[in-house]
């Protein structure tokens, strides 16, 4: 067996040893916590990556672009023996029992609570401790330490409890000091999201809605409530660390704070698969990377100005060719496809219709006379809406010299007696 033993720097957060546990299982199935470390059985996984130094080089290299303050790594054939390797940072080659031998007491936790009387005994390395009788020193210490050494020295055989990937993504961060200002959270939830990227890349998937909650100070007025949260939303299924924090940052920088914070929660209810893409060789419309930036930067349009004021057109099924489209707010929610409209629908849709003059030859003129491209498109619909929906109309795209393509209709005479008879303009091509 090929064990590798990952253990986080003193100052890491709490969660990382998490994170670095998932992100082990991205490597191998056999992941699991072992004491402040993370063990990973990688011997079926040593081809498939290419070789032990090779493994190692790349799971460095992805914690560090996920900000996983990884520190020390050992190797070894048991478990227990590759945390006390990684504990004491020995890179000395040799048969693991020789490398043992030379680590002291404080490489094995059982001998911790012992430390002091096999001091007295003489005995301050392991390989002093595994010599002294074995009947004597299960009586004087317990059976425990007998079996942590045989475990490390391959002796015994090991159990584990192997990791497993949660279904949602839930993690709590108790803040260092009480947060006054919404914007300063952002430094603490970046842990929370590296957290949770580490979560989806293990899983294949991303997220398109978060919430990132707050717990705010015990000594707050009577009026404020104990918690306060924002939902964040994205255009599309992403799992980009840069793109969440930065979103992120346009929501709380927008966010008061009613009362001190102490503590924030980062949850994902809903993950998602995200279909890996082919990078393209040439930039273009479907090239993905161009789309994901698209999206990152109307999304942080979409805070800055409003919802309201960043809008998306969809079209829609309907005889009337002014209801073929309709602009929301983005991005819109997933809508079932429609079939193309018959005929050519403007960019901007004049609302109401503006009345055209015409010339002798019954033409319409708009800032100048109007060459014909196009028509009619006659339509007769919207009777099921009553009287003020109804339209009889023959549609015409005209060219103007001045103000471009325009989307011009003739009310025929058939119509409501409520519509006026005559030229409008109602919409302009980009």
């Amino acid at each position: 067996m090929r064990w590798l033993a990952l253990c986080c720097t003193p100052d890491a957060p709490a969660g990382d040893v998490d994170a670095l546990g998932w992100l082990a299982l991205s490597f191998t199935p056999r992941v699991a916590r072992l004491e402040e470390a993370v063990v990973a059985e990688v011997s079926t996984s040593l081809r498939l990556f290419r070789g032990a130094r090779a493994l190692r080089q790349r799971l460095q290299q992805q914690a560090s672009q996920a900000g996983l303050a990884l520190g020390a790594m050992a190797w070894a054939q048991t478990a227990v023996g590759a945390l006390a390797l990684a504990r004491t940072a020995d890179t000395t080659p040799g048969r693991l029992g020789e490398r043992l031998d030379a680590l002291p007491l404080s490489a094995l936790t059982a001998a911790h609570t012992h430390h002091a009387m096999l001091a007295r005994l003489g005995c301050t390395r392991l390989g002093e401790l595994r010599r002294l009788p074995r009947p004597a020193l299960a009586r004087r210490f317990g059976p425990a330490l007998l079996t942590a050494l045989d475990r490390a020295y391959g002796d015994l055989p090991e159990v584990h409890e192997w990791l497993s990937l949660p279904d949602r993504f839930d993690a709590r961060l108790e803040l260092p000091y009480r947060v006054e200002h919404a914007p300063v959270l952002l430094h603490f939830a970046e842990v929370l999201l590296r957290q949770l990227c580490i979560f989806l890349a293990a899983r294949h998937a991303g997220v398109r809605t978060l919430r990132l909650s707050w717990q705010h100070d015990a000594m707050r007025a009577r009026d404020v409530a104990g918690s306060g949260e924002i939902d964040i939303a994205t255009a599309d299924t992403t799992r980009d660390l840069p793109r969440l924090t930065r979103l992120l940052g346009e929501h709380l920088a927008r966010t008061e704070l009613a009362a001190p914070a102490g503590e924030i929660r980062l949850s994902a209810d809903s993950v998602l698969p995200l279909q890996e893409a082919s990078v393209s060789l040439l930039p273009g419309p479907t090239d993905p990377a161009e789309r994901t930036t698209t999206n990152a930067l109307l999304e942080r349009l979409s805070v800055r100005l409003g919802a309201d004021h960043v809008r998306e057109g969809r079209l829609r099924e309907d005889h009337r060719l002014d209801h073929m489209q309709r602009w929301q707010a983005w991005p819109a929610p997933p809508a079932a496809a429609s079939r193309r409209p018959s005929g050519p629908q403007p960019t901007w849709l004049v609302q109401p219709p503006r009345p055209l003059r015409s010339d002798a030859r019954e033409q319409p003129t708009y800032c100048g006379p109007l060459s014909l491209v196009s028509g009619p498109h006659r339509i007769e619909a919207g009777w099921w809406e009553g009287p003020g929906g109804m339209q009889a109309r023959d549609y015409f795209v005209y060219r103007s010299a001045t103000r471009g393509l325009l989307w011009v209709y003739h009310e025929r005479p058939s119509s409501t007696p409520a519509a006026s008879p005559g030229w409008f303009l109602h919409g302009v091509f980009a």
